[in-house]
């Protein structure tokens, strides 16, 4: 299990908590929209996908209504 840096919930990451002795299989934050930059910060690490779909939400401005 990997902790989220951003909240300390624990969770799945399929690329860092992966079986070295199987095939890596994407993880679930590779389905979501590359939407928004990561933090600049050099400790960011993985977060959990409350933190990150939460982070997406915040920073992703709508389009202007006709």
């Amino acid at each position: 299990m990997s902790i989220c840096t951003r909240c300390g919930a624990p969770f799945s990451c399929a690329m860092r908590d992966a079986d070295p002795a199987t095939p890596a299989a994407p993880c679930w934050c590779t389905y979501l929209p590359p939407v928004v930059a990561v933090p600049a910060a050099t400790d960011v690490g993985c977060w959990c996908p409350d933190c990150l779909k939460q982070h997406i939400t915040q920073n992703v401005t709508s389009p202007p209504h006709d």
